[in-house]
Formats: C-alpha cells, structure tokens, sequence
C-alpha cells in the first residue's frame, strides 16, 4: 500500500463506507447497500469505483472465490485528516487551529466530547 492515498471522489467514498461497515463484501452485497434497486447498470458502476478504489490502494481484493471480495485498506480516520488538512491549506494557511475552534463553536459537543477535546489539548491520553 502506498504512504498517502490519492483523493477520493463522493462515490468512492460511498463505497468505502459500506466496506467500513461491511468488510470483506462482494460487489453485490455492495451494490445492494448503496443502491435501493440493483441493475446492471449500478452494478457495473460499483465494479468500475472498485477498480479505482483498488488503484489507489485504498481497497484490495480477495480472488480467492468464485465472487470476488473487497476490503478496505484505507482507514476512516486517514481519510478524516487527509480532507481536514486539505481544508486548511485551503482556507486557513495550513493551519488547523481556525478549522477546529469554528467546528468545536457551532457543534452542541457532549460531556464525553469535551472531555475527549481536554485531553487532545493537554496531550494526555
């Protein structure tokens, strides 16, 4: 896998949420959690997101079987900080400070949340 995963589109990401939920799922089980209706159509559209899921290392396939079956290799929280770090290179000089007081100022954050943020802060564990 390599160090840093290129971006990855909404559609993409539609895909990984099923696998974060689902590992180790066939492109129908997916198809079927993304779409209301399966066709060919939005199976082959899950087939060609996998490909490019797969080519930016952020998927791999097991051949093993007669269905093939996917698993993401990309954690949820890489994809978390690559897009926040993007944010804030883009609109706040690459810092991630403005980013995180404007979110923590307009989210009703709870006790666990807040207590969780202290320790962030305090750099304790």
């Amino acid at each position: 896998m390599s160090s840093k995963p290129r971006d990855v589109t909404d559609s993409e990401l539609s895909v990984l949420d099923v696998l974060w939920e689902q590992p180790d799922a066939t492109i129908r089980e997916i198809t079927e959690a993304i779409y209301e209706e399966s066709s060919p159509s939005a199976h082959a559209t899950v087939q060609k997101l996998l490909e490019r899921l797969e080519a930016k290392d952020c998927v791999t396939r097991d051949r093993s079987g007669f269905a093939h079956r996917f698993r993401a290799i990309v954690e949820r929280s890489e994809l978390i900080g690559r897009e926040l770090e993007a944010v804030a290179d883009k609109l706040c000089e690459g810092s991630l400070t403005p980013l995180l007081l404007h979110l923590a100022g307009r989210t009703n954050l709870t006790d666990a949340e807040r207590k969780q943020l202290r320790k962030l802060i305090n750099g304790t564990k």
